[in-house]
């Protein structure tokens, strides 16, 4: 009788346990959306948030600690994610006076009302070239878990979100580790998290390892649809069936190779584009939709899936982006990867709660054209609907002023003065740049002025320079 009762004791203990595991807002299997705002045409805070509790998101991510955003979030039971930003680190990492003053105005302003549940301080800090960051970024987590926890608040989590070009070798998952010049950030910042039981918060992109070489990964492999098909680790025989999974773990076995395997895995950032540039294989709405769908109902799976070296994890994850921004600089990519349009319609059906089974949609989407990389001349020209001269002037100007003859053709003796017009103009000194720059950096957007085009815009004798690819 009495070891029966011992029994009923134990189980009561263990439920509980797993009761305040799974539903005390820490460690949950919801889905959050991360919630830019680098755009012109984007929805008021009032109708985002609106939006985010119509797609039933459990959490939602912020860039910063935006006043007006985190008070519409009040009483909404939406997990919050904040940020210390990268301009501030330093500063919080120098002083806990101003730790303790950032706490006080962007969380103690909101907090309980608003359910903030992870500050994460800077972002991807460790792929800028600013070496004090680097080594001001845990002293700074420290100082702000310390002005939290002065306040006897114990469900707030402290991390940083880094990108996977942290590491030196990812591939095969089992060699995955971290590039030697930071591993002097690693150490202490791997520590802090094994101590605070904290998250290691990545920012993963099957997308990008596969659109760099698409002949070697299959996209089918990084869109979750690889069937029976698998990949097996040769050194740790782990078996993967989506990229997804070979990244995370490559993490996880860098962690293990400073010594820390039982940090917790939660996903800052994932998605996949839904537009770009010519150029970008495989960034449309159908692929887009299918990855996504497939990384909720991985995530959101019940008992947990986990990855192939950490089976049966929960991992907190955020799905990019909200929208797409139209004024985020670089690639096309970088400002389509929204599940929202700029009018706050959807761009493809997805479940955020994981309860509608990915593979019964019945999809209407048109299916993928661009699946496999473009192979020709690419010119970069003036882009639809724009009409403004003085832009066009002054973005030609900027175009023009790189020098190495970019818009010699230009001149009143050149072969393309006429048309003296600024959009005439502004067509061959995008192109013209472009072409010259693109090997060092230079895109084709120009403050969102131009487009990429197959067209050949030349004329008469004015031959506009082209990018082959």
């Amino acid at each position: 009788m009495l070891h029966e009762r011992v029994i009923e004791k134990v189980v009561l203990v263990l439920y509980s346990l797993y009761l305040l595991t799974f539903t005390n807002g820490i460690i949950s299997s919801k889905i959050g959306v991360n919630y830019g705002r680098l755009g012109n045409n984007l929805p008021s805070p009032y109708e985002s948030i609106r939006y985010i509790r119509n797609m039933r998101a459990g959490r939602v991510k912020l860039y910063d600690a935006n006043p007006e955003v985190l008070k519409l979030l009040s009483g909404t039971h939406i997990q919050v994610s904040i940020m210390v930003t990268n301009d501030l680190i330093s500063s919080v990492a120098s002083s806990q006076e101003q730790a303790n003053q950032w706490v006080l105005e962007n969380v103690l302003a909101y907090y309980p009302d608003t359910m903030i549940r992870y500050v994460l301080v800077g972002n991807e800090v460790l792929s800028y070239n600013d070496k004090k960051m680097w080594d001001d970024l845990v002293p700074a987590m420290r100082n702000i878990k310390t002005a939290i926890r002065a306040h006897n608040i114990n469900n707030i989590k402290i991390g940083t979100p880094l990108a996977m070009d942290m590491l030196a070798s990812s591939y095969p998952p089992s060699s995955g580790r971290f590039r030697p010049e930071v591993e002097h950030v690693m150490l202490p910042l791997l520590n802090f998290l094994n101590g605070t039981k904290g998250f290691f918060f990545l920012d993963v992109y099957p997308y990008f390892p596969w659109s760099s070489d698409p002949s070697s990964i299959s996209l089918d492999f990084a869109l979750f649809r690889n069937g029976n098909s698998s990949y097996q680790d040769p050194e740790s025989r782990l078996v993967y069936t989506n990229l997804l999974d070979q990244m995370l773990d490559s993490v996880n076995f860098a962690m293990e190779k400073l010594g820390y395997n039982n940090i917790r895995m939660a996903i800052a950032e994932t998605g996949w584009p839904n537009g770009g540039d010519i150029d970008e294989p495989g960034a449309n709405v159908y692929n887009a939709a299918v990855y996504n769908r497939y990384v909720v109902q991985k995530i959101t799976a019940n008992p947990p899936i986990g990855t192939p070296a950490r089976p049966g994890t929960i991992i907190p994850t955020f799905i990019f982006s909200l929208y797409n921004e139209n004024r985020k600089t670089g690639r096309g990519t970088e400002r389509n990867w929204g599940l929202l349009n700029s009018s706050g319609r959807p761009m493809y059906e997805i479940d955020l709660t994981g309860k509608h089974n990915s593979s019964s949609y019945h999809d209407t989407l048109p299916l993928p054209t661009n699946n496999t990389p473009y192979r020709g001349k690419l010119w970069c020209v003036v882009a639809e609907g724009v009409d403004n001269s003085d832009q066009l002037i002054n973005a030609a100007q900027f175009a023009c002023g790189q020098g190495n003859g970019t818009c010699d053709a230009l001149q009143p003796e050149g072969e393309c003065y006429q048309p003296f017009t600024p959009r005439d103009h502004a067509n061959y000194a995008f192109s013209s740049n472009w072409a010259k720059f693109k090997n060092t950096g230079a895109t084709c957007y120009f403050n969102g002025l131009a487009m990429q085009t197959t067209e050949d815009p030349s004329h008469d004798s004015c031959r506009f320079p082209s990018v082959i690819v």
